[in-house]
């Protein structure tokens, strides 16, 4: 059984989706389609950069779905069906598009409104946030309860990795209480804002009117949400959900168990890089499981190869 995983903000690189652009049409529809509905260079930014301009938060969102989905547009042309499709974070938006819940150009549309908010929120409401690898989940969590100050756990990445997510202040203190009690690596990471905590509740206000301004079908294939980590076709849960994705942890390690009780046993990460591949490879040890990544067409010409042997 196959799932098609898509990533988000962090798997970004200058040159991403250029290659795919020369070799398919149907990639090009999508960075066209892209382009269109944003009215940004986006072609250009992913191609070109410079990084800088790459990852302002605005430009990022609608830049990395456009990879994304034009991955998943060759796959699809191939006649490839997983059981299901996740995303984190902002990848989520690929995965509800691919399954058909909402429109190409909706998507975008949504991913460029998401991007202002969330990069205005972190202007209104500045915050941080900081990677945690080596330290339990549970531990962090109670280092959070003795913080003062507004900070949470934002997304619980692996058995060994989360993210947290809050005010300045008060996730400074948690990152050093966490390096002192035994975390191998704490990490400050180059994002705008405290995603996926309540500092980002006035951009999910704005966000959720938006979204019921939007068409939502029926998934063709399940969706695994990141706020429930269950899988979804109903458009009114998936509505509901994508209101509260802003504020609330991305759930990557029981999504990907989820997915893996279900039966899957091949993830195929549909996008650049393999950020998602390793925190796979980190959280089912099932020595059985096969995880592929493509982006350019070489990569998606090694998946054919490995899919036609599994």
């Amino acid at each position: 059984m196959l799932a098609i995983v898509f990533p988000g903000q962090g798997s970004q690189y200058v040159g991403m989706g250029k290659a795919l652009w020369e070799a398919f049409p149907e990639a090009r529809e999508v960075f066209e389609a892209a382009e269109r509905v944003t009215g940004l260079p986006v072609r250009e930014l992913c191609f070109e950069g410079p990084a800088e301009a790459l990852t302002a938060t605005a430009n990022l969102q609608p830049a990395l779905t456009a990879v994304n989905l034009a991955v998943w547009r060759v796959l699809a042309g191939k006649g490839l069906r997983p059981a299901f499709f996740a995303g984190h974070s902002l990848g989520e938006f690929s995965a509800l598009c691919a399954a058909g819940v909402i429109s190409l150009e909706d998507t975008f549309r949504l991913v460029k409104l998401r991007g202002e908010l969330m990069a205005q929120a972190g202007e209104t409401a500045p915050g941080a946030m900081y990677a945690v690898i080596g330290l339990p989940r549970e531990k962090l969590e109670e280092i959070l309860k003795e913080v003062s100050g507004r900070v949470y756990l934002a997304n619980h990445n692996s058995p060994e990795q989360s993210v947290i997510s809050g005010e300045e202040a008060a996730a400074a203190e948690a990152a050093e209480r966490a390096k002192a009690a035994g975390a191998k690596r704490v990490v400050r990471l180059a994002v705008s804002g405290a995603f996926h905590s309540p500092l980002m509740e006035a951009a999910a206000r704005r966000f959720e009117a938006a979204l019921a301004e939007v068409p939502m079908a029926e998934a063709r294939i399940p969706v695994v949400l990141n706020v429930t980590a269950t899988a979804e076709t109903s458009p009114e849960k998936i509505r509901e959900a994508l209101s509260r994705q802003m504020l609330s942890p991305v759930r990557w390690v029981e999504s990907v168990l989820f997915m893996y009780r279900q039966g899957v046993r091949i993830f195929l990460e549909a996008g650049p890089k393999k950020v998602l591949s390793g925190l796979i490879k980190r959280t089912v040890s099932d020595p059985e499981i096969t995880i592929l990544q493509a982006e350019t067409p070489e990569e998606l010409e090694a998946v054919w190869k490995k899919l036609g042997e599994a």
